[in-house]
């Protein structure tokens, strides 16, 4: 993390150990105690969109996401994490449009892309494109068959997922 101070380094450490004892307010007052621009810094924001993952404060991870989405687009759990904050808050084809927008740039080597978008397709209906991107999801990597049969928003695609080789 060469971006930021070695003194925000070290609250960044302590709020993830924090985050993974699921020790909220500890990561919340370590994240407070970054100072100056690092606050803004896509490290900090990256572990504050873990913070309110856990915390399940949809509304702040979206806020979140969304900015590291904008000032990161290489970074791929920006989008992932702004598209589940808004599917969260059933806000479902907002979420759809998020992943259409960072397709472009990370559509071919993200199966997690493909199986958000073939959720909240299935979500609004579009069946044969929800069909497909799970699909793609799972020729991208083979896990995701396990994921969506465990996935209730897929709940519609299980006999086609279990029918896939």
């Amino acid at each position: 993390m060469p971006s930021v101070s070695t003194a925000t380094v070290r609250h960044l450490r302590r709020a993830n150990g924090y985050i993974e004892l699921r020790m909220l307010n500890e990561a919340s007052d370590e994240l407070e105690a970054i100072e100056g621009e690092d606050r803004l810094s896509v490290e900090v924001m990256a572990v504050r969109s873990d913070l309110y993952r856990q915390a399940k404060q949809w509304d702040l991870l979206a806020a979140v996401a969304r900015e590291l989405a904008r000032r990161s687009p290489d970074y791929e759990k920006g989008w992932i994490d702004w598209a589940n904050a808004l599917r969260e808050m059933d806000k479902i084809r907002e979420a759809k449009a998020v992943l259409l927008e960072a397709q472009p740039i990370h559509g071919k080597t993200s199966a997690v892309l493909h199986f958000n978008l073939s959720r909240y397709q299935c979500l609004l209906g579009e069946m044969e494109d929800a069909r497909e991107r799970v699909r793609t999801a799972c020729q991208i990597d083979a896990e995701f068959k396990t994921k969506a049969l465990d996935e209730p928003d897929l709940s519609a695609l299980w006999g086609d997922v279990e029918a896939t080789k």
